[in-house]
C-alpha cells in the first residue's frame, strides 16, 4: 500500500497537500485542471519534490530520501530518453546506470524490447523513432526496472487517439504482468474510464483521496464537473 500521511509541498506561490492511500495493485488516474498540481503529486511520491510536512510510506515503510532508492519507476511527459544513446542503451540504463551490461543484461534488454514490440530496433537512436516507438522504449526500461510503483506523467499526451489507446492497453498489460501499482496523470477523462480502478482528483491545492472510477464519473464533485465541462 502507498500511504501519504498529511503530506505537503510548499513551492512558494503554490502549495499541495495530500492525505490518502492507494492499495497495492490499483490502477489510479490523476485528474484535475491544468496547474492544479497533478505532476507535483507524482514528484512528491517519487522524491523529486521534498516534503515540507508529512510522510510517504510504501508497505508501511517510510520512503528513502534519495529518489533512486525508492521502489518507483517513472515515465515523464518527454519519456526522458538520451538522444546520443541507442534504444538498447536507453533501456539498459534501467538495469545499470553505467551501462556496463553483462551478457545476461543484454539478453534481458532484448527481451524487454521484444515485449513492447521493438525487437530488432536495439541499435536505433531516438531521433530515428516515431512518437509511439519512443514511448515503447520508455516502457521497456520500466519493465526492466521491475519496481512495484509505476508513475506516469502524461507520457502519451502527444500521441493521436488510436495510438494513445494502444499505448494505454500496453501499460495495462505490463502492469498486470508485473503486478505494479500505478498512478497516471492525464488530461483525458477517457483514459481514466478506459483503464483506472480509481481516480485521484487534484484541485484547490489538495490531492483528494481516490474514488472508484465509475462512482466519480456517475456523481462528479463540482470541481470535476467544471473540469469536464458538464
Amino acid at each position: 500500500m502507498l500511504t501519504i500521511e498529511n503530506a505537503r509541498v510548499d513551492m512558494g506561490d503554490f502549495t499541495l497537500s495530500a492525505d490518502l492511500h492507494v492499495n497495492r495493485g490499483e490502477r489510479v488516474a490523476v485528474l484535475g485542471p491544468s496547474g492544479a498540481g497533478k505532476s507535483t503529486l507524482l514528484a512528491m511520491i517519487a522524491g523529486f519534490q521534498p516534503l515540507s510536512d508529512g510522510v510517504i510510506r510504501w508497505q508501511g515503510t517510510v520512503m528513502p530520501n534519495d529518489p533512486a532508492d525508492r521502489p518507483i519507476s517513472m515515465v515523464f511527459q518527454d519519456n526522458n530518453l538520451f538522444p546520443h544513446l541507442t534504444v538498447a542503451q536507453n533501456v539498459g540504463l534501467g538495469l545499470r546506470p553505467d551501462l556496463r551490461l553483462t551478457a545476461e543484461d543484454t539478453s534481458r534488454v532484448g527481451a524487454a524490447l521484444a515485449r513492447v514490440g521493438l525487437g530488432g530496433k536495439e541499435g536505433r537512436k531516438p531521433a530515428q523513432l516515431s512518437g509511439g516507438q519512443i514511448a515503447r522504449v520508455a516502457l521497456a526500461r520500466v519493465l526492466l526496472r521491475d519496481r512495484p510503483l509505476l508513475l506516469l506523467d502524461e507520457p502519451f499526451g502527444a500521441l493521436g487517439p488510436a495510438l494513445r489507446a494502444e499505448m494505454l492497453e500496453l501499460v495495462g498489460e505490463l502492469a498486470a504482468e508485473t503486478k505494479a501499482t500505478f498512478l497516471m496523470v492525464s488530461h483525458n477523462p477517457e483514459d481514466a474510464r478506459l483503464m483506472s480502478d480509481e481516480v485521484i482528483l487534484v484541485e484547490g491545492g489538495t490531492a483528494h483521496a481516490p474514488v472508484p472510477t465509475p462512482e466519480i464519473f456517475a456523481n462528479p464533485p463540482d470541481a470535476l464537473r467544471d473540469y469536464l465541462g458538464g
